[in-house]
């Protein structure tokens, strides 16, 4: 079994969002995003997999489709294969989510 313990995992860089694998098999994976103030994820789709933010620490714009809302931790959004999605972080605060994907995207 293999354990992670998600909050000592989390880092931040001044240049980009961070992303920090969690788990990984050739079906899903499971990240955590850590976006300090004014960082955000580019809104792109999948056209063969869903995506769901969850957040963990501070407040995350999450856009899917024409449809965005500010999320509050333990929150979650599905963003449905071929839906365009994206994360900000809009606040003075660091932001963290979980980020599950399946199936994993052949890229």
């Amino acid at each position: 079994m293999r354990v992670v313990t998600v909050d000592k995992l989390a880092r931040f860089s001044a240049e980009a969002m961070q992303k920090v694998g969690l788990f990984e098999t050739d079906r899903f994976f499971c990240d955590l995003y850590c976006l300090l103030p004014g960082q955000a994820q580019k809104v792109h789709a999948h056209q063969g997999s869903d995506k769901v933010y969850l957040v963990l620490q501070g407040r995350a714009r999450v856009r899917v489709g024409d449809a965005e809302q500010e999320l509050s931790p333990g929150q979650a959004a599905l963003a449905p294969a071929g839906d365009p999605h994206g994360v900000t972080n809009a606040t003075g605060e660091p932001v963290t989510l979980l980020v599950f994907m399946a199936p994993k995207p052949a890229h």
